[in-house]
């Protein structure tokens, strides 16, 4: 316990040159990728910013991880991140990467069963609904629980129909 509280200033140094470095490579790596890298498209796309986040911590704070061992690892990260961003072009590995947005409500009627499947409750749609600025049921044209977790809502006039190709649920 006494470890916790000493202060070494050669170990000082070493988290701030640490920091500094790895800071310099996600940069370097981010802008190389492109902004799809900290996106939340997919649940991959969250699960890679939870993992750089992670390297990043354990590289600064660990003395048993090198500045290059943290390095190489958010350079994987990167590769396996526009690897799938590449193969996610075709079908089957979109369907086995991308989960599907599910309709939670629609023409202002909520699906109870959707709500279930999806854990979301009533009182979580209805700030949903407040957020859009939803004033009445019957302006709601549809709720979408998206692949990333967000809901959308879709509302407007009763003389306006969604476009087909919106609605991939």
């Amino acid at each position: 316990m006494d470890k916790w509280f000493k202060f070494s200033s050669d170990g000082l140094l070493a988290i701030i040159l640490t920091a500094i470095g790895i800071y310099i490579a996600l940069v370097v790596l981010t802008r190389i990728s492109g902004k799809r890298s900290f996106s939340k498209m997919s649940s991959f796309d969250f699960a890679m910013t939870v993992a750089i986040g992670s390297v990043i911590a354990t590289v600064i704070i660990s003395k048993s991880v090198s500045l290059q061992h943290g390095i190489t690892g958010l350079v994987i990260i990167y590769v396996l991140q526009l690897l799938v961003a590449a193969a996610r072009r075709w079908k089957p590995i979109r369907n086995l990467m991308d989960n599907k947005p599910t309709l939670l409500m629609q023409n202002g009627k909520i699906i109870e069963g959707s709500l279930k499947k999806c854990k979301v409750t009533e009182s979580d749609l209805k700030a949903k609904l407040r957020e859009a600025n939803v004033i009445q049921l019957s302006e709601v044209k549809a709720v979408v629980f998206e692949s990333t977790g967000d809901i959308s809502v879709l509302h407007g006039s009763d003389d306006k129909a969604i476009d087909e190709w919106i609605m991939d649920v």
